[in-house]
């Protein structure tokens, strides 16, 4: 039997995992697609698939019948409500939530990387589409040595940018550096949007440096690789854009890191490129699809374990 679950947010995030939910979940059923807004397209189209809805936000759901039956809530709505939303939620034991928006309140969630660690938390956060896009590679590097500094590098397309998005670029950045340590296990993390104007629209793409200790370059591009491949598991368009490069930056001319001082050892270059699946936002929205994408698999991971 599939576990009943509400999405919170009826913009594009919430309307594209909704349908993904639809089509391609194997554990999740959907029980409510909830807004603000009674005239948004993505509660129009909730209508159309048979979805229960309501324009009342949280308070909304929890007046509906199939409250009862919701046990995950996906919140795709801002940081801010994000903060109302799970005021309202914690007191149900019964009920987790999944929260796409940039408050943090849960630990941070990037599926390949750490979603084992974090299976009995009733609150997750899935950090940002570049923190979804990076991390998995700065914890391959991790994975076989020690990370002294990473830095990601996310160029979105300007069209794939909501309002959201642009109000928040300070936080995308703090939320993503954060991640790059917490999860990516650097010492160091660094994090930097571009929103790219370019006219036909770009799909997303992203640069990962990260500087570690001296390990066979062999090792850590086979760990790459292998990460990639989890990736694709639940992101196809995900891929390299070109081979790994690598960089020995000597101890006798090392490079100073600000917070850390001077390091010498391993530099890592990874190019990636993040084609969407078209669900339902246009295929260069790649960074709002691996978010979608990164949710749901987090989603069938916590109601199987």
């Amino acid at each position: 039997m599939k576990v009943k679950v509400a999405i919170i947010g009826s913009g594009n995030i919430g309307t594209d995992l909704m349908i993904k939910i639809i089509r391609l979940s194997q554990h999740l059923e959907m029980g409510a697609m909830i807004g603000i807004d009674p005239n948004s397209d993505g509660l129009s189209r909730a209508k159309k698939l048979g979805v229960t809805t309501s324009h009342e936000g949280i308070d909304g759901l929890m007046k509906m019948p199939v409250w009862q039956e919701i046990k995950i809530i996906f919140d795709a709505t801002s940081a801010k409500a994000h903060h109302y939303n799970w005021g309202q939620i914690k007191d149900f034991q019964d009920k987790r939530i999944i929260d796409l928006t940039p408050a943090a309140i849960g630990p941070f969630i990037v599926p390949p990387v750490n979603i084992s660690q974090h299976l009995e938390e009733r609150n997750v956060n899935m950090v940002t589409c570049g923190g979804q896009a990076t991390i998995p590679i700065i914890a391959a590097v991790s994975n076989v040595a020690k990370v002294h500094y990473g830095e990601i590098i996310a160029s979105i397309s300007s069209k794939s940018a909501g309002p959201g998005t642009r109000a928040n670029i300070d936080e995308f950045t703090e939320t993503t550096a954060h991640a790059i340590e917490q999860v990516g296990g650097a010492e160091k993390g660094k994090a930097i949007i571009v929103l790219n104007p370019a006219e036909p629209p770009l799909v997303m793409r992203d640069t990962v440096f990260t500087l570690s200790e001296m390990t066979d370059m062999s090792d850590i591009n086979d760990s790459i690789h292998g990460m990639v491949r989890n990736v694709q598991n639940y992101v196809p368009g995900y891929e390299l854009h070109q081979e790994v490069q690598f960089d020995i930056i000597p101890e006798s001319d090392p490079v100073f890191i600000e917070g850390l001082g001077h390091r010498h050892g391993l530099k890592t270059s990874v190019f990636l490129k993040v084609k969407g699946a078209g669900h339902y936002l246009p295929e260069f929205a790649g960074n709002l699809d691996i978010m979608t994408s990164a949710a749901l698999s987090t989603g069938e991971k916590l109601v199987v374990k």
